[in-house]
């Protein structure tokens, strides 16, 4: 039996594990239970403020530039001073090039450096180049990376790629952590979804997240709450944690909100830390010190 053929053996028996039959009416319906009996719980100072700190401050822009990047990472320094009593935000992230410049630049203990990396947002690079990228992101003070799930083999069924992509650019990674980015909208149907959330996990994933933010749809509630249910089925197989990053299109407080509550129903209080659970954003920071502090700012 050659290699790849062991490899697809040993694929299907993990999915085999896993109902993979999931139905989009079933998930849209418990989303909207969730939503309509639950939200409201949230919704109060204390979580705004947890929220705070669990956001992966970001700029990945065309335009950027050390220099911008600087800028950035400086109003981080800046709200630990001005703000002392508020938890600072979980990362900073930002393209691999601009690692040693958020490195050299950022002064605030605990504050995450993520770069996205194998590249992003497409993930359609030889291997090779997406490893070197990854290797030089960390050598330059990336703590964390953030790798696109190569879609175009997943939706042709080639499970065997997904996988060995996603565990070499893990063993790139080292001991540092790596959230894969499943692309969701790309993946239209719920099964799709939590088929992609296993192999990633099956294949080392720290973290799996929703959307690259390039592309419509981004996040949705539906595709979080699948992901969820996906996360805790496997830990509940596996005994092995992993994170949860929602990620482009969180535009209003309410949607940060809607996210926590589903992070907090399906898997429970265990991933309501900044550890565990994450949003990728920038416009939402400001948002939620708006709400915390009682007046609108545009502090970053």
């Amino acid at each position: 039996m050659t290699e790849k053929n062991l490899e697809k053996g040993r694929i299907e028996e993990a999915l085999g594990k896993y109902n993979l039959n999931v139905s989009d009416e079933e998930v849209k319906a418990a989303v909207k239970k969730i939503i309509a009996e639950k939200v409201h719980e949230n919704d109060n100072p204390e979580v705004k403020q947890f929220l705070m700190g669990s956001v992966e401050l970001t700029t990945l822009k065309t335009t950027d530039s050390d220099e911008s990047v600087m800028a950035f990472t400086e109003r981080v320094n800046q709200f630990d001073e001005q703000y002392p009593a508020l938890p600072h935000v979980a990362t900073i992230c930002v393209y691999p090039r601009f690692a040693r410049t958020v490195a050299e630049t950022l002064e605030v203990e605990g504050v995450e450096i993520a770069c996205v990396s194998g590249s992003f947002p497409s993930s359609q690079a030889l291997i090779e180049v997406k490893t070197v990228e990854t290797a030089l992101a960390i050598k330059d003070g990336a703590t964390e990376i953030d790798m696109v799930l190569s879609v175009g083999a997943f939706l042709s069924g080639d499970y065997e790629t997904v996988c060995d992509e996603i565990q070499q650019m893990k063993e790139a990674c080292g001991e540092k952590k790596m959230k894969v980015i499943l692309e969701t909208g790309c993946l239209k149907t719920a099964s799709n979804i939590k088929t992609a959330s296993l192999l990633a996990m099956y294949s080392g994933a720290d973290y799996i997240k929703t959307s690259t933010g390039k592309l419509e749809p981004a996040a949705t509630p539906e595709a979080a709450y699948v992901m969820c249910q996906a996360i805790k089925e496997y830990y509940d197989e596996t005994g092995i944690q992993i994170g949860f990053k929602p990620a482009g299109g969180l535009n209003s407080v309410m949607d940060a909100l809607i996210y926590y509550t589903i992070v907090k129903e399906v898997l429970g209080e265990k991933w309501l830390t900044n550890q565990w659970f994450r949003m990728g954003t920038s416009r939402l920071a400001n948002l939620l010190l708006s709400e915390v502090i009682g007046e609108e700012t545009k502090f970053f």
